[in-house]
C-alpha cells in the first residue's frame, strides 16, 4: 500500500536538505536588538495583554473580596480549633 500524496510520514528526498546546506542563525530578529530596545518590547507586549483583561467590575470585585475574606476568617478558625484539639491530646497524653 503506498502513501497517500502530502502525507508526513514519510517525507519525500528532495524536501530534505543536507545538514551542511542549512544556514543557521544566531538570534534572528531579537539578537540584533539592543537590551534598550527589547525592555521597550517588552513593556509594550505587557501594555498589549493588559489590554486584552476583563477587569471585574465594582459589584464583582465587593463580591469576591467578600468570599476571600469570609473563607479565611473560616479556615483560620479551623485551624485553631485543630491547633487547640490537638495541644490539650498532647497535654493529655504526655502530662
Amino acid at each position: 500500500m503506498t502513501d497517500a500524496v502530502g502525507s508526513i510520514d514519510m517525507p519525500d528526498a528532495q524536501d530534505e536538505a543536507p545538514e551542511s546546506k542549512k544556514k543557521t542563525r544566531k538570534g534572528g530578529k531579537r539578537g540584533k536588538k539592543g537590551p534598550l530596545k527589547r525592555l521597550a518590547l517588552f513593556y509594550r507586549q505587557i501594555v498589549a495583554e493588559l489590554r486584552k483583561v476583563v477587569w471585574p467590575t465594582r459589584n464583582q470585585l465587593t463580591t469576591y473580596t467578600t468570599v476571600v475574606i469570609i473563607f479565611v476568617v473560616i479556615m483560620i478558625g479551623l485551624v485553631t480549633v485543630i491547633d487547640y484539639g490537638l495541644d490539650n491530646a498532647a497535654k493529655y497524653v504526655f502530662g
